[in-house]
């Protein structure tokens, strides 16, 4: 009982997202002929602990500011139902930062050697992923509950996990990369999106100010419509730039993810919208695995 607890509040669910950037960024990597396999390793392990790390606080810092209640929609959480104490979570919280830091420093040593320049500023990105994943709804100011949710994860799921783990590969950037990263943060905070138009009203009712709560709810849906088709006009343009015909598999993405913005635009039931969330997190990395696809196919000259 208490380890499918632990298990259901890891939440299984959510981390596509965090695997997603990272494959695109490593395939991005074989694509320019820079992809090393300790990289794509750490890089993996790393984001899937900052990902673990952002549930566990999630549901500790929603159930001290009550914002975890009967009201609420989706899965229950672990210290909400009561089979696991806000004491244990707490340490949870603090064993998994932990984790992730040693597997972040790990990363760090096969991807950047002796660039102790890059160090610092990876260093420094790495600090303010720890304290991102544990602060969007953990302590006095949690910045979930200010509606900057969605920066922080077009940034860490889009920016960074594409262009970050390209860049530990390669130890360099391509231009057309930010194309490909800006799409999969932009997929990214529209899983968000959706969650937060989901629980919009409990989650006003509780004080927590998400983008969805201060956009209200017909704006929050057009602001879902622009987020999706914002990231696959980003992927249509990256193939073109690179002139990959294989890339525009990604493109097989396209139906779907249009169709399940619409019904997000559309319905008004906290059931179908869980539904949808779920949906919209696999969708994301069916593109973003779709593409990556494409790309390697594209390194044979034929398929070109």
């Amino acid at each position: 009982m208490v380890l499918s607890a632990w298990i259901e509040a890891i939440r299984l669910r959510t981390l596509p997202l965090a695997t997603a950037s990272i494959l695109l960024g490593s395939a991005l990597a074989a694509y320019y002929h820079g992809f090393k396999t300790s990289v794509f390793i750490f890089s993996m392990t790393t984001a899937l602990l900052l990902q673990i790390l952002s549930n566990l606080a999630n549901d500790y810092g929603d159930a001290m500011h009550g914002t975890d209640n009967d009201s609420r929609v989706g899965p229950a959480r672990a210290i909400q139902s009561g089979v696991i104490s806000a004491a244990a979570m707490k340490r949870a919280v603090f064993i998994c930062a932990g984790l992730a830091i040693l597997s972040g420093l790990a990363l760090l040593t096969v991807g950047l050697a002796n660039n102790w320049r890059a160090w610092v500023c990876f260093i420094a990105l790495g600090i303010a992923a720890v304290i991102a994943a544990i602060t969007y709804t953990m302590g006095k100011m949690p910045y979930g509950y200010r509606g900057f949710g969605d920066i922080s994860v077009f940034l860490f799921f889009g920016l960074l996990g594409v262009a970050g783990s390209y860049y530990l590969h390669t130890g360099g950037l391509e231009r057309s990369v930010w194309l490909p990263a800006i799409a999969s943060g932009l997929l990214s905070a529209a899983v968000l999106n959706i969650n937060n138009i989901r629980d919009l009203e409990p989650d006003k009712a509780a004080g927590k100010h998400t983008l969805a709560v201060r956009l209200g709810a017909h704006l929050a849906r057009v602001y879902h419509q622009v987020l999706v088709l914002g990231a696959l006009v980003a992927f249509v343009l990256f193939v073109r730039e690179v002139h990959s015909y294989a890339g525009y598999l990604v493109l097989l993405a396209a139906i779907p993810l249009v169709k399940s913005a619409w019904t997000v635009y559309h319905s008004r039931d906290p059931q179908i919208l869980d539904g949808l969330l779920k949906q919209t997190a696999k969708l994301s990395l069916f593109a973003n695995v779709s593409l990556s696809v494409g790309l390697l196919i594209s390194m044979y000259p034929a398929f070109r």
